[in-house]
């Protein structure tokens, strides 16, 4: 193995590392306790959110393009599930992480690798939960 390091990933765009932190606590919150509307910033800070930053920035300072792409894939879950009913969650953070994740994913064409080709079906999937997520619910519908 070289000591090399392949850091082009890290220069996509810094939305994932700003946006990401925030409404994936909210996602999660979510699995413990009913959703509350969110809207994009908590007034006080959020244990979750701190451990959520934490998280990303490991993944910055310290992981690889790999494992980037592996969390990005688990956002991708959380965001797919309450796009498709399967588990509650805040619609409005739901949207923000997967605009979030598609823009990145787009991007990765530009780079050399498998990453674009890896994230085919998630960016399927994601632009399905965009137009999912975009469009209103009726009153009442949990989703």
């Amino acid at each position: 193995m070289s000591g090399h390091r392949r850091l082009d990933w890290l220069g996509l765009t810094p939305e994932p590392e700003r946006e990401l932190p925030t409404a994936v606590a909210a996602l999660r919150a979510s699995l413990a306790r009913p959703p509350t509307p969110w809207s994009g910033r908590p007034a006080t800070p959020n244990p979750l959110e701190a451990d959520e930053r934490r998280r990303v920035e490991r993944l910055v300072l310290r992981g690889s393009r790999h494992s980037w792409l592996r969390y990005l894939a688990e956002v991708t879950d959380l965001v797919t599930a309450v796009a498709t009913g399967t588990r509650p969650g805040d619609r409005a953070a739901a949207l923000l992480a997967a605009e979030v994740v598609l823009d990145h994913h787009r991007m990765l064409i530009g780079l050399p690798g498998a990453g674009y080709g890896r994230t085919a079906g998630d960016r399927t999937a994601l632009e399905e939960a965009v137009r999912t997520l975009r469009t209103p619910t009726r009153t009442g519908d949990p989703r």
